[in-house]
């Protein structure tokens, strides 16, 4: 008896049709052997189409879905017609008819958090560059050298009068070669294109930080925001960010004798707990303890408003740099190092996953040496 192969639909999130294939009667599944009608393409299309891209993508995935189809039903009722190179050929040519930019998507919604918006805003702008599809096998290093002069010039999408900055060009051109890194290693594309293209060069930012000078300044400089000033001299303390500062609660405080106080973290790869100690200063700056799901820095928020504050307070102690929030984390490791605390120690309190990171601070503090060595100058 023949085997009969249709192409049908199930309905899956955001208001899509997978694309799969049912077999009557049922055939051995090619990895567990176990009886199975179904065989999911990788496919999709849009329930209500309302751009002609979007009509484009369902007309071409449908008629690439039907050939699927009748390869497939050819294969299992006169599987003699191939040889061994010829199944493999006909795998790698239906995966390279795929489209790359919905490739792309669907690893940007794998990813959580901050992370997860980055690459979403990266497909955004290789979703415009490709109008949306793209096959795999038309990923070639021109393609690729081409995103990355458009990610140079195109204007930004927060605001059609600027153009992107170097920075977020290279997060997003680090994108697509994680993609294509990701898709060699699913067998979507024949050669490691991501190793054949350079990623781009990221911009020297300059980190204004604070001396110890300035900072005692800012302590006894009265701030209109105190809970602002406490949080800041935290910061400066300990290095933690703004983010984490306006997320501490009580619960992740633990003194152990001898040792003093600690921050308790639960590290997201390993999900380990990790204990960051404090000084006995920052410690003070909290004030009295609360419950344990209560926020140590109730209140603190981040606006234009509250940074206005932030801004007076710099200028009342006397201070002309352009100081932010941040600068305050930047602050704890110039300091640090300019103390003679070594840079690994300082990248594990900073919480950097790589050293080069922690490196740029190291920087700072030869250029400031360079500058003291230049202040002493004789009449000769």
């Amino acid at each position: 008896m023949a085997t009969k192969v249709k192409l049908r639909q199930k309905g899956i999130s955001g208001n899509r049709q997978s694309l799969y294939l049912d077999f009557y009667p049922a055939i051995p599944h090619p990895e567990t052997g176990e009886p199975t009608r179904r065989e999911f393409l990788g496919y999709y299309i849009l329930n209500k189409p309302k751009t002609a891209i979007d009509k484009q993508h369902n007309k071409e995935t449908l008629q690439l879905g039907e050939q699927i189809r009748q390869k497939r039903e050819n294969y299992i009722n006169k599987p003699e017609i191939y040889t061994g190179y010829e199944q493999e050929q006909l795998k790698i040519k239906e995966k390279g008819e795929q489209n790359f930019v919905a490739y792309f998507k669907m690893l940007a919604d794998k990813r959580k958090a901050s992370n997860h918006d980055n690459w979403v805003s990266a497909f955004n702008y290789l979703e415009k560059f490709t109008k949306g599809h793209l096959k795999f096998s038309d990923l070639t290093e021109k393609f690729c050298n081409d995103f990355k002069e458009y990610l140079l010039k195109v204007k930004s999408n927060r605001s059609d009068k600027t153009t992107l900055s170097q920075n977020s060009v290279v997060s997003y051109f680090n994108k697509l070669k994680a993609a294509l890194k990701q898709a060699y290693k699913d067998g979507y594309l024949q050669s490691d294109l991501n190793g054949k293209i350079e990623t781009v060069k990221p911009a020297e930012t300059r980190r204004n930080f604070l001396t110890m000078e300035e900072l005692n300044k800012l302590v006894k400089t009265e701030c209109q925001n105190p809970l602002m000033k406490r949080a800041a001299i935290f910061s400066a303390l300990t290095g933690l960010r703004f983010s984490d500062i306006k997320n501490l609660v009580w619960g992740e405080l633990e003194y152990i004798k001898g040792n003093g106080h600690f921050i308790k973290f639960k590290q997201q790869k390993t999900k380990g707990i990790e204990m960051m100690p404090i000084s006995e200063q920052a410690y003070k700056l909290l004030g009295k303890p609360k419950e344990p799901t209560d926020k140590v820095f109730e209140g603190l928020e981040y606006s234009a408003y509250q940074n206005k504050h932030l801004y007076q307070w710099i200028g009342a102690a006397g201070i002309t740099k352009d100081i932010t929030f941040h600068c305050f984390r930047h602050t704890f490791a110039t300091l640090q190092l300019s103390k003679g605390t070594d840079i690994y120690t300082v990248s594990k309190m900073l919480g950097h996953r790589e050293l080069k990171t922690t490196q740029v601070y190291a920087k700072i503090i030869d250029q400031s040496k360079r500058k003291a060595a230049n202040k002493i100058k004789l009449n000769f």
